[in-house]
């Protein structure tokens, strides 16, 4: 019996300290990697963009950018943005640069995935070429071709 103690006592003081490493000192194990690394800025104007064959297209556009963007002016006495329009500073550029990509484009482009997916890549190349947002993607939100 008294071999059997000497066996069990240590085993079950070993658990003990086993239980309460991983309860309290062990990291806690990390979750799934987020889906999105930024935010996401939704620009709040809608596009209405002229495509080939008398067609239009009715559309929305967001970005998703670093965190380190900044969306919101800083300055708490700068002019408010027009109506419609968000906080991203350089959005005209981004307006202007969705615009020239998208007129006169076949509508079939806007409406099959892989015909956007193209699109938003172009897109954003140029947003990277020509302003100074910190794109990592170009989303189409909401898209109506006529």
């Amino acid at each position: 019996m008294q071999g059997k103690i000497k066996f069990i006592l240590p085993l079950v003081a070993l658990i003990v300290l086993g239980v309460g490493y991983k309860t309290v000192l062990a990291k806690p194990a990390e979750g799934p990697p987020p889906k999105v690394h930024g935010q996401l800025y939704v620009i709040p104007k809608e596009f209405l963009i002229n495509l080939a064959d008398q067609r239009y297209a009715k559309l929305t556009v967001a970005l998703e950018v670093s965190h380190e963007e900044v969306l919101v002016s800083e300055d708490a006495h700068a002019a408010a943005p027009p109506e419609g329009w968000g906080t991203l500073p350089q959005e005209a550029m981004i307006r202007t640069l969705v615009t020239d990509t998208l007129t006169g484009i076949d509508g079939d482009k806007l409406v099959e995935p892989e015909g956007r997916e193209k699109l938003a890549t172009k897109l954003l190349k140029k947003i990277k070429k020509y302003s100074d947002v910190h794109a990592e993607e170009v989303l189409f939100t909401d898209i109506a071709v006529q």
